[in-house]
This record gives C-alpha cells, structure tokens and sequence, in this order.
C-alpha cells in the first residue's frame, strides 16, 4: 500500500478497510504523537492519547469526507479534542489543595479546553459546524458540502456561535480576574 495516495487511503479508511487504517498508522502516527507530546507531560501520555487518536479515527471512519478534506488533516482535528479531553480529565483528576502553581511562561492550555468545553455547550449542529471551521480548516462552502446544509445555514451559525462563545469567555475571564 505503500504507493497508495492520501485520498485514495481516505477513500479506503472511509470505506472500512483495515489496511488503510494501518497505513495511516505508519504514516501519521509519528505526527500525531509529536504534537501530542508538545501538549502533555510525559512520554506515555502522549502514546495514550496517539493510540486513542486512531481508535477514534476508525470508529468515526463513517462520518470521514475524503472529499471534504484528507486523512492528516482530520487526524490532527482528532488529536487536538484528545488533548483537550486529556487536560480536562487531568483537570477534574487534580484536588485543589494540591494544584499546582501555574508558569506565566507556558501556554495556558486552559484557554484551550475553555474554548474545547464553550464548543461543546454550543450543541449541534453549531458545535460540528465550529469544529469543522476551526480544527478541520474546511471552509465555508466545504462544510455546507460535508452536512448538506445551504451555505447562509453555515455561515449563521458559525457567526451566533462565535458571538455566544465570545460573550461566554468574557464573562469567564472576567470572573477569574
């Protein structure tokens, strides 16, 4: 399979072929590790979160486009929600008493799993649709394309659901001020 390209192995992995998800394996799994890596602690964390990232790919493999997008790119969409479920986890897993101090020199991935959590009270389909826009990188027209949805339908909710999330997170940030 070796000379098998990416939409052709996103065709196969959509189609449920096996061998597909083993090359996307051997082809992206060194991607998806090193930016999971780049966002946890350790080295095991981030094998956890790679294992899950390709348990996840073919379990959803029925709703994957490969006309709407390629399979690296929706790896990447995928790794990114585990990370984000990963810290909430660690999150809700920390006593308070015993958290600790946070650097003013790292990112703050809080941020990140805020806006991860304000995405998901959205509900759907404005939730999917932001998820698209944002962590797929598919456009407009794509993601009107990908739900089968007219093209104002995507813009208005990806508009509303910026201005509640954006209303939502200045209420939060000001209250952690």
């Amino acid at each position: 399979m070796q000379d098998v390209d990416v939409a052709e192995i996103g065709r196969q992995l959509a189609a449920g072929d096996e061998s597909a998800l083993a090359e996307a394996y051997e082809r992206w799994s060194r991607l998806v590790y090193t930016v999971a890596l780049r966002s946890v602690a350790t080295q095991a964390d981030a094998e956890d979160i790679t294992q899950a990232v390709f348990i996840s790919a073919w379990r959803s493999r029925g709703s994957f486009n490969p006309q709407a997008g390629n399979v690296p790119g929706w790896l990447l969409a995928i790794t990114r929600r585990r990370i984000a479920d990963h810290h909430r986890k660690r999150r809700d897993e920390v006593p308070l008493d015993n958290a600790p101090e946070a650097s003013h020199d790292a990112p703050d991935i809080t941020d990140q799993v805020s806006v991860a959590d304000e995405i998901d009270e959205l509900g759907e389909p404005a939730g999917q649709i932001i998820r698209l826009a944002f962590y797929d990188d598919l456009t407009h027209q794509q993601i009107a394309d990908r739900l089968d949805m007219p093209l104002g339908t995507v813009k208005s909710h990806i508009r509303r659901s910026l201005l509640k999330m954006r209303a939502r997170l200045e209420v939060t940030h000001a209250a952690a001020l």
